[in-house]
């Protein structure tokens, strides 16, 4: 057995000034801008804000098929920006217990099925709530265009999603760790 040294070094060495700070500064991280999901949720956002734009342009409050076009679009346009910024600042990564893949899943599919119904209610109320040819008709008639969009995007975003969380081309640690974009 080798003896224990007579003289053992108790020196100390303090990290790097600096170091500590750059831990903890939020860095936007541009390769989930430039990811699939990142640009579809881009895309959800900019088509989102316009669908209530549009109808918060007209007089909604009057009929109540516009209030629920209004509730759907507002509500998971605040909730896309809550998970663009947790997912562009990776601050998903420190809450590792959620399994934000699945999270993503449900969220796409379940705003997808909200957009449907948002969509076939827009567009089902614009020739019954204004006169043809008119502004209210046309930005009516534009809003449900864009909820068929942003439908589109949400469904594309969910069948993404939906194989980041079966882990299709890699294994679900991977996929949990890289944050579930691809």
């Amino acid at each position: 057995m080798a003896e224990f040294p007579s003289k053992v070094s108790t020196r100390t060495s303090s990290p790097a000034q600096g170091a500590g700070a750059s831990v903890s500064a939020l860095r936007p991280d541009l390769d989930f801008v430039r990811s699939v999901v990142g640009v579809l949720m881009l895309l959800q956002l900019a088509l989102g804000l316009l669908v209530w734009a549009l109808i918060a342009d007209t007089p909604y409050h009057l009929y109540p098929a516009y209030g629920w076009v209004m509730f759907v679009a507002v509500f998971l346009w605040l909730v896309t920006i809550a998970l663009f910024v947790l997912y562009l600042f990776q601050l998903h990564m420190k809450l590792y217990r959620v399994p934000w893949p699945l999270v993503l899943m449900a969220f796409n599919m379940g705003a997808t099925v909200l957009y449907v119904t948002a969509f076939i209610t827009c567009s089902a109320s614009v020739e019954q709530t204004s006169l043809k040819g008119t502004r209210q008709y046309n930005q009516r008639a534009a809003a449900s265009f864009f909820s068929c969009l942003v439908m589109i995007a949400y469904g594309l975003s969910a069948f993404f999603s939906f194989q980041a969380w079966r882990g299709v081309g890699s294994n679900a640690a991977t996929s949990q760790m890289a944050g579930g974009y691809a």
